[in-house]
């Protein structure tokens, strides 16, 4: 197995990629801590992964606060013994409109959950990753980090933040040989994507909008996002792989 003895921690494991990723990590051998706000969803992913075999804890968490990543960490070392992975994923989006209509209070939110809660991830597994003779952070970026959309200003500028911030962890912790990589979805079967399918006459058209002609699932994404955990990418650091189905091409 491909994650066998080893420990990670997913947030936004209550559904979508998260949880796709964790029912996959499981698979493969991995303990995995299941950190969300959304407390049913969060023990929902628990029970998908105890009925499959695997070993796996919720813990309910606002990722945008220090003290409570800090406490998962914590919570996690202290359940399985060691940390070796963590995939930050947990992230938000919002309503579509014209940046100088968009509130700050809006504003802060996105930046706090999509990028400071990637920071904090960061902050606080590193001396952990460093205890267990090195780990695996796979951030969760997106193609609207790579290139711009018009009326996403906040999404836009968290996901971008969180490509460069992935390079920076990349270049601090590597000879701790700690690889910091990111993944950048394009448009995959989630949550987050609800707004658009209700929308007639833009979704035949976002649907469509890349070269592959179709939308991804989370389970293409969690494929991705385990080979950055795995050893077969122990040559991969600083890199943002797109899972995108070519959009960024498109």
């Amino acid at each position: 197995m491909r994650l066998a003895n080893k420990t990670a921690i997913i947030t936004g494991g209550a559904s979508g990629i998260g949880r796709s990723a964790a029912m996959i990590f499981a698979k493969e051998g991995a303990k995995v801590a299941i950190a969300d706000l959304n407390i049913e969803g969060g023990r929902e992913t628990v029970k998908l992964i105890e009925e499959q075999g695997g070993t796996a804890f919720f813990y309910e968490i606002n990722v945008s606060d220090s003290r409570q990543m800090k406490n998962l960490i914590s919570a996690t070392v202290d359940c399985y013994g060691q940390l070796d992975i963590l995939f930050n994923n947990a992230g938000i989006g919002h309503p579509d409109v014209k940046s100088v209509d968009l509130d700050e209070e809006e504003w802060d939110r996105i930046i706090d959950i999509n990028l400071k809660g990637v920071f904090l991830g960061i902050k606080h597994a590193v001396p952990q990753l460093k205890k267990s003779g090195g780990g695996a952070f796979i951030n969760t970026s997106s193609l609207l980090g790579l290139k711009g959309q018009k009326y996403l200003a906040a999404y836009n500028a968290s996901k971008a933040g969180v490509v460069l911030l992935t390079k920076n962890a990349a270049l601090e912790y590597g000879r701790d040989n700690i690889r910091v990589n990111a993944i950048a979805p394009g448009v995959i079967d989630t949550q987050i994507i609800e707004g658009w399918k209700n929308d007639e006459k833009k979704w035949p058209i976002i649907s469509r909008a890349n070269a592959l002609g179709r939308i991804g699932t989370p389970e293409e994404v969690a494929n991705a996002v385990l080979f950055l955990a795995s050893d077969e990418a122990s040559f991969i650091t600083g890199a943002t792989l797109s899972v995108d189905g070519g959009g960024l091409t498109f």
